[in-house]
């Protein structure tokens, strides 16, 4: 059996165990370990040790656990809540402004959670009750939260930019600064098709909260301070050199832990809650970069990503038609797969590519994480959908994924203007210290 053919044997039977909803890491592993056994029986223990171990001692990944921790300490402090209050009394009293308070609250919980999912539940649970009581249309309402959501794997921290990083060996600063302009291009896309969706359709959002007075919008951003303030240290921490993203990650989980027993917040239960929670979403995360990298050893003994390489040079495209053709089948694996599925699947095939065109791993890396954040969405999957369908009692699947579209196609059009545009994504990389 030749190397090419043992490679797509070994793909078509992960597809099979993930089908059957065997968690993804596992099924990398085993069919990774079993690869290297029918190409190299005595390497296949060793390797699996070295690489687990490898992964497993990596100081950079301790940025993953710092994070989360981080996240959940902000939603158990009544942070996340503070900061939809100030988006709700600057934009609620406008036309569709409910949907997208709940859209810059996504975006300002996603740069301390890194989460879309955690974006998504926490904002949802937050925001839902409130636009239904302004007879929001739920296709609306449910699709904001939903897209809202994926702005956490965009918006750094990035727990999707992290596992990129660790895959590609990026840098994970260079990728959190590139995703900051883009993130915010994103939000104020998804403002937009909000704005437009109730232009055409105004009983989509036929009531409007009543307007705050300007001392009461103040005083709730002063509340919202504290959310603000973690973010603008960690962020801007990485972006001046002051300190590494994993030094970042440390002072914002310390920060959000000090804000936390400020209000009173820390007990008992909460402490149960939070420490359950982050053990739980870090040890899936490292099960899969287990996983991924055993499966990418076994593709590298293939020779595979070797001749796939020569096979796209014998076609005469340009950079970037190959970047938007992968980008395409990103999407359109989006449909049926997992993100992180994807991301740890797809990117040891193909970097070898990208790099024997010059291309910008970071430009791509951006790029990658939107077409990413598009399949959250995506029917049939659309993992993003059900969660917010486990919020939203009495309202259908085909609601939800009606009220996506046209934040889809918002993210359609940002990829686009980065692949036109590559400063866009390429500006605050290039121009950070340290």
């Amino acid at each position: 059996m030749t190397g090419t053919t043992l490679a797509l044997a070994g793909f078509a039977l992960l597809f099979i165990l993930l089908f059957i909803r065997m968690p993804v890491g596992t099924s990398m592993m085993l069919v990774g370990a079993a690869g290297i056994w029918m190409i190299r029986p005595q390497a296949s223990l060793p390797v699996m040790a070295t690489e687990i171990f490898g992964e497993a001692s990596s100081y950079p990944l301790t940025i993953l656990p710092l994070f989360i921790l981080m996240g959940n300490l902000a939603g158990i402090s009544g942070m996340s809540r503070d900061l939809y209050s100030a988006a709700h009394a600057w934009f609620g009293h406008m036309k569709g402004g409910l949907a997208s308070a709940t859209i810059v609250g996504c975006a300002g919980f996603s740069a301390l959670s890194g989460s879309s999912l955690a974006a998504a539940l926490t904002m949802g649970r937050v925001s839902l009750p409130e636009m239904q009581r302004y007879s929001y249309d739920n296709s609306l309402a449910t699709g904001a939260i939903a897209a809202g959501g994926t702005l956490g794997i965009l918006i750094p921290p990035s727990a999707g930019f992290v596992v990129y990083a660790i895959l590609t060996e990026e840098s994970i600063g260079r990728l959190f600064m590139a995703g900051v302009l883009p993130g915010l291009l994103l939000t104020l896309s998804f403002i937009l098709a909000i704005w437009l969706v109730v232009f055409r359709d105004p009983m989509k959002a036929p009531q409007a909260a009543q307007a705050v007075p300007l001392g009461e919008r103040f005083s709730a951003l002063v509340r919202a301070s504290w959310i603000v303030g973690i973010i603008v240290l960690t962020i801007g921490g990485i972006y001046a050199g002051v300190f590494s993203a994993v030094e970042a990650a440390g002072i914002g989980a310390f920060l959000a832990f000090l804000v936390t027993v400020i209000r009173g917040a820390l007990t008992w239960e909460n402490i149960k809650g939070v420490t359950t929670g982050t053990l739980k979403a870090t040890g899936t995360v490292f099960l899969i970069l287990f996983g991924a990298f055993v499966f990418k050893t076994f593709i590298g003994f293939t020779g595979v990503t070797v001749a796939l390489t020569a096979w796209i040079g014998t076609l005469g495209l340009s950079p970037v038609e190959v970047v938007l053709a992968i980008l395409a089948v990103f999407i359109v694996l989006g449909m049926f797969l997992d993100g992180f599925a994807i991301l740890v699947l797809t990117v040891p095939l193909v970097q070898p590519i990208l790099q024997s065109m010059g291309v910008d791993l970071i430009w791509f890396g951006v790029l990658m994480v939107i077409a990413l954040e598009m399949g959250l969405i995506s029917p049939p999957v659309g993992i993003n959908v059900f969660v917010v369908k486990g919020i939203a009692e009495g309202v259908s699947l085909n609601t939800i994924f009606k009220g996506i579209w046209p934040f889809w196609f918002a993210m359609l059009a940002v990829i686009l203007l980065i692949v036109l545009f590559p400063q866009i994504a390429l500006v605050l990389p290039t121009t950070m210290f340290g």
